[in-house]
Protein backbone atom coordinates (compact mmCIF):
# COMPACT_ATOMS: atom_id res chain seq x y z
CA UNK A 1 0.00 0.00 0.00
CA UNK A 2 1.43 3.45 -1.10
CA UNK A 3 1.02 6.64 0.83
CA UNK A 4 -2.05 8.48 -0.63
CA UNK A 5 -4.40 10.86 -0.11
CA UNK A 6 -6.80 9.84 3.48
CA UNK A 7 -4.31 6.83 3.98
CA UNK A 8 -3.06 6.74 7.95
CA UNK A 9 0.48 6.69 7.64
CA UNK A 10 2.60 5.17 10.82
CA UNK A 11 6.50 6.54 10.39
CA UNK A 12 9.41 7.59 12.42
CA UNK A 13 9.94 11.51 11.52
CA UNK A 14 12.52 13.93 12.34
CA UNK A 15 12.94 17.49 11.64
CA UNK A 16 16.47 19.46 12.30
CA UNK A 17 18.03 22.56 11.00
CA UNK A 18 20.38 22.67 8.33
CA UNK A 19 23.27 22.46 11.11
CA UNK A 20 22.29 19.30 12.14
CA UNK A 21 20.36 20.01 15.00
CA UNK A 22 17.85 17.96 16.12
CA UNK A 23 14.71 20.14 16.45
CA UNK A 24 12.13 16.76 16.69
CA UNK A 25 12.72 13.65 16.33
CA UNK A 26 10.84 10.75 17.13
CA UNK A 27 13.15 7.99 15.84
CA UNK A 28 13.94 6.40 19.44
CA UNK A 29 10.52 6.02 20.54
CA UNK A 30 6.91 4.65 18.99
CA UNK A 31 6.14 5.75 15.56
CA UNK A 32 3.62 8.55 15.12
CA UNK A 33 0.45 8.52 13.33
CA UNK A 34 -1.02 10.62 10.94
CA UNK A 35 -3.80 10.71 8.56
CA UNK A 36 -2.82 12.37 4.92
CA UNK A 37 -4.96 15.16 4.22
CA UNK A 38 -5.92 15.85 7.73
CA UNK A 39 -3.54 18.76 9.05
CA UNK A 40 -1.72 16.65 11.07
CA UNK A 41 1.79 17.78 9.48
CA UNK A 42 2.46 20.88 7.11
CA UNK A 43 0.84 20.65 3.26
CA UNK A 44 4.64 19.68 1.56
CA UNK A 45 5.27 17.74 4.48
CA UNK A 46 2.87 15.29 3.23
CA UNK A 47 3.85 15.57 -0.57
CA UNK A 48 7.01 14.45 0.14
CA UNK A 49 5.23 11.08 1.39
CA UNK A 50 3.07 10.51 -0.79
CA UNK A 51 3.95 7.17 -3.16
CA UNK A 52 6.04 5.76 -0.41
CA UNK A 53 5.47 2.98 1.33
CA UNK A 54 6.26 0.35 4.22
CA UNK A 55 9.86 0.43 4.61
CA UNK A 56 10.96 3.26 2.25
CA UNK A 57 13.27 6.48 3.96
CA UNK A 58 13.32 10.01 2.89
CA UNK A 59 15.53 12.79 3.66
CA UNK A 60 14.66 16.48 2.19
CA UNK A 61 15.72 20.03 2.95
CA UNK A 62 12.23 22.14 3.20
CA UNK A 63 12.48 25.99 2.22
CA UNK A 64 11.14 28.04 4.37
CA UNK A 65 7.76 28.24 2.61
CA UNK A 66 7.37 24.70 2.62
CA UNK A 67 7.71 24.41 6.59
CA UNK A 68 6.90 26.63 8.84
CA UNK A 69 6.66 29.69 6.61
CA UNK A 70 8.80 33.04 6.16
CA UNK A 71 9.20 35.59 8.70
CA UNK A 72 6.43 37.57 8.88
CA UNK A 73 7.88 41.33 9.48
CA UNK A 74 4.04 42.35 10.93
CA UNK A 75 4.36 39.95 13.08
CA UNK A 76 7.32 41.49 14.98
CA UNK A 77 5.94 44.13 17.75
CA UNK A 78 6.98 46.57 19.70
CA UNK A 79 5.00 47.61 23.10
CA UNK A 80 5.50 50.07 25.80
CA UNK A 81 8.01 48.63 28.81
CA UNK A 82 5.19 49.65 31.02
CA UNK A 83 3.39 47.11 30.40
CA UNK A 84 6.00 44.55 31.37
CA UNK A 85 6.56 45.85 34.46
CA UNK A 86 5.86 42.89 36.65
CA UNK A 87 7.75 40.54 34.74
CA UNK A 88 11.22 42.92 34.34
CA UNK A 89 11.05 43.47 38.13
CA UNK A 90 10.72 39.56 38.74
CA UNK A 91 13.75 38.07 40.16
CA UNK A 92 13.32 34.75 40.29
CA UNK A 93 12.85 34.09 36.29
CA UNK A 94 13.78 37.69 34.94
CA UNK A 95 12.48 38.78 31.45
CA UNK A 96 15.28 38.34 28.83
CA UNK A 97 15.69 38.13 25.13
CA UNK A 98 14.11 34.77 24.13
CA UNK A 99 12.11 34.43 27.04
CA UNK A 100 8.58 33.50 25.71
CA UNK A 101 5.77 35.32 27.28
CA UNK A 102 1.84 34.18 26.84
CA UNK A 103 -0.45 36.76 25.22
CA UNK A 104 -4.01 36.74 24.81
CA UNK A 105 -5.15 37.80 21.14
CA UNK A 106 -8.09 39.48 19.72
CA UNK A 107 -9.96 36.20 20.01
CA UNK A 108 -8.65 35.27 23.39
CA UNK A 109 -6.43 32.35 22.52
CA UNK A 110 -3.25 32.16 23.89
CA UNK A 111 -0.69 32.89 21.43
CA UNK A 112 3.34 32.62 22.35
CA UNK A 113 5.78 35.40 21.65
CA UNK A 114 9.54 35.56 21.94
CA UNK A 115 11.30 38.46 23.26
CA UNK A 116 13.69 39.93 20.92
CA UNK A 117 15.25 42.78 22.85
CA UNK A 118 14.49 45.04 26.08
CA UNK A 119 14.97 48.57 25.92
CA UNK A 120 14.53 51.18 28.85
CA UNK A 121 11.26 52.43 26.90
CA UNK A 122 10.45 49.24 25.16
CA UNK A 123 9.93 45.37 24.47
CA UNK A 124 10.08 44.04 21.24
CA UNK A 125 8.53 40.45 20.99
CA UNK A 126 8.31 37.91 18.03
CA UNK A 127 5.10 36.21 17.30
CA UNK A 128 6.28 34.10 14.66
CA UNK A 129 6.73 30.69 14.68
CA UNK A 130 9.83 29.59 16.28
CA UNK A 131 10.95 27.86 13.11
CA UNK A 132 10.19 30.61 10.49
CA UNK A 133 12.39 31.41 8.05
CA UNK A 134 14.61 28.19 8.44
CA UNK A 135 15.40 25.69 6.03
CA UNK A 136 14.30 22.07 7.81
CA UNK A 137 15.34 18.91 7.33
CA UNK A 138 12.61 16.26 7.67
CA UNK A 139 13.45 12.81 7.52
CA UNK A 140 10.96 10.02 7.50
CA UNK A 141 10.99 6.18 7.57
CA UNK A 142 7.61 4.56 6.84
CA UNK A 143 6.19 1.92 9.27
CA UNK A 144 3.04 0.95 7.79
CA UNK A 145 0.14 2.20 5.69
CA UNK A 146 -3.49 1.75 6.15
CA UNK A 147 -5.90 2.88 3.48
CA UNK A 148 -7.95 5.64 3.42
CA UNK A 149 -11.36 4.04 5.13
CA UNK A 150 -9.38 0.95 6.86
CA UNK A 151 -9.64 0.22 10.54
CA UNK A 152 -6.78 -1.05 12.02
CA UNK A 153 -7.09 -4.57 12.68
CA UNK A 154 -5.19 -6.50 14.92
CA UNK A 155 -4.02 -9.96 14.84
CA UNK A 156 -3.18 -12.21 16.96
Amino acid sequence: MKVESGATVNLHFSLALTDGSIVDSNFAGKPATCTIGEGDLPPAFEKVLLGLEAGDAIERTMLPEQAFGAVNHANLQKFSAVNFAALLQDKLVPLEPGSVVMFKDPAGFDRPGVILSITDGEVEVDFNHPLAGREIVFRASIVSVLAPGTSKLELE
